[in-house]
């Protein structure tokens, strides 16, 4: 059975009226206030798995700007009520902004922004998060892998292993594109994996992780990044039993 998100008024501000798309707002219904000052978010296309009380949100002015906030929430224990977690933590997203990605959430029939391979977007939807990561052991209640540099993430659509991390010393390479899991910067000294395209429909997109944001500015070719400090904080607090969400939108896809 799958439930409908409360968040507490407290990131109210998270949903105030944004630039947003001209284009039909299809997935948003109404946003009521009820009696207990909670926030509801009515949409017909993203629903919640009643077994998951973590979620990272993520939301951005419109769909794209490349810049966003993210609040984490945790549902509260015999509820379906959610409480805000910390304060608000400054993000960085794809170069282009988001597009509908491939996750737990029904991607609107005439959505304008779909993402695909190369095109520079983070994925928007609801997607679990797979595991942490990084280049050194980090003792935390969550899945966490130490990658090698020859640990690839295949981001080549005709490989069988596209949008899958392999041992390249393992497996027949039949893939011309690829990213190293150990970079030679510090990007991915810690990380998280986003469960985005699972079934790798070819040029859906694939290797989407949350990870540490690099000085430039200029965004990324499709992850969420962040300080190193404010990762880790996550990965700290992420608990395997919560099966913990990421829920990415922009502020018009919520609501004014």
């Amino acid at each position: 059975m799958m439930k409908r998100l409360l968040l507490l008024t407290l990131g109210l501000t998270l949903f105030s009226a944004c630039q947003s798309e001209t284009t039909p707002k299809v997935t948003t219904q109404n946003i009521t206030i009820d009696k207990t000052q909670l926030l509801q978010i009515n949409n017909k296309n993203i629903t919640f798995p009643n077994d998951s009380s973590q979620l990272l949100f993520v939301t951005t002015p419109d769909w794209n700007t490349k810049e966003g906030t993210l609040q984490r929430y945790e549902r509260i224990e015999k509820s379906e009520d959610w409480k805000k977690v910390g304060e608000p933590i400054s993000i960085i997203l794809g170069r282009n902004g988001l597009a509908w990605g491939l996750g737990l959430h029904t991607t609107p029939k005439n959505a304008k922004h779909i993402k695909r391979e190369g095109d520079g977007r983070s994925p928007a939807g609801l997607f679990y998060l797979g595991h942490g990561f990084g280049y050194q052991d980090f003792n935390i209640e969550f899945p966490y892998k130490v990658y090698k540099r020859t640990d690839h993430c295949v981001d080549d659509s005709n490989s069988k292993w596209y949008n899958k991390i392999i041992d390249s010393t393992k497996v027949a390479k039949d893939y011309k594109s690829f990213e190293h899991m150990r970079l030679k910067n510090n990007l991915y000294k810690y990380g998280i994996t986003v469960n985005h395209n699972p079934n790798q429909v070819k040029n859906g997109g694939s290797c989407i992780f949350m990870h540490i944001r690099s000085g430039n500015g200029k965004g990324t070719a499709g992850c969420t990044a962040m300080t190193e400090d404010k990762i880790k904080e996550i990965l700290k607090w992420l608990k395997e039993e919560k099966k913990p969400l990421l829920l990415q939108l922009p502020k018009g896809e919520v609501g004014n």
